[in-house]
């Protein structure tokens, strides 16, 4: 599933390809056809990442909803991009469609397609508070810090549960999970309540520096001697899809258990 640095680098292509012009939106599977007739045609005036989720904002009241959930992913092509090949916009978004499209967005200078979202629909401005106020805060954005230390501190439930849960932090998902706990030393066993506060903070911290070199580079790089590389798949984190293998600060066997239904990782010697 993709996690929070994703949906803000998609939101900042709708920004930079979209904002302020009328886009076209279409439905060619079929299942978006009557969304789609509410906004195709209107003005973007703003796209907005909040954690996993994508919210684009139209000029007649209307936002669309997005949440790619694990299988929704973007294909985008811009008239830049097809330069080489002599082909247009015009002309990609006429040809017959490859696989199940359920929304595509287009101008004449770009176009995305979106296949397999968890959610895809159109809210009524007056509604779509109402669907911010359900998220936690995102890292990412400017506000939110101390809602996000009151809800770790208050509850009993493991660290480990609590970066998963959305309504506390949005945007959080296994690899940042992992790495993050990692980073901060945590037990992902840990209550909540039993986290002094300036770790807690530490963590909100960690957790918007992370994310900005994932929006920067693409990939979620959690070793900062790396962040300025390109480094393999391998070589990106500490202890994510690591198990049974040794940890590359002390060589203790990196953990694998289940929580929630979620793969967990973590060293039981540099997180007590």
């Amino acid at each position: 599933m993709p996690e929070g640095h994703t949906v803000h680098r998609t939101a900042n292509d709708f920004n930079h390809h979209f904002r302020g012009k009328a886009i076209r939106v279409d439905s060619p599977q079929g299942r978006f056809s009557a969304d789609a007739g509410l906004i195709d045609g209107h003005v973007l005036k703003n796209a907005l990442a909040i954690g996993k989720q994508l919210f684009l904002s139209f000029d007649n009241g209307l936002t669309l909803r997005i949440h790619l959930g694990i299988y929704g992913k973007w294909r985008w092509q811009t008239a830049a991009g097809l330069e080489k090949s002599g082909a247009t916009v015009a002309e990609l978004v006429a040809a017959p469609v490859i696989g199940e499209v359920r929304a595509r967005f287009y101008t004449d200078e770009a176009f995305a397609d979106l296949r397999g979202p968890t959610v895809c629909e159109v809210v009524p401005n007056e509604q779509i508070q109402a669907v911010y106020d359900r998220l936690g805060p995102d890292p990412l954005n400017p506000v939110g810090r101390e809602r996000f230390i009151e809800r770790i501190g208050r509850s009993k439930q493991t660290i480990g549960q609590l970066l998963m849960d959305q309504s506390v932090v949005s945007g959080i998902g296994n690899v940042y999970r992992a790495e993050l706990l990692f980073r901060a030393g945590i037990d992902p066993y840990t209550p909540g309540s039993a986290i002094p506060t300036e770790l807690v903070e530490a963590l909100w911290e960690d957790s918007a520096k992370l994310l900005k070199v994932g929006v920067k580079t693409g990939f979620m790089i959690t070793r900062d001697e790396l962040f300025t590389k390109r480094p393999s798949k391998a070589e990106r984190n500490f202890v994510y899809k690591r198990e049974n293998q040794d940890c590359r600060v002390c060589g203790t066997q990196i953990n694998l258990a289940i929580m929630q239904g979620r793969k967990l990782y973590w060293c039981p010697s540099c997180q007590k």
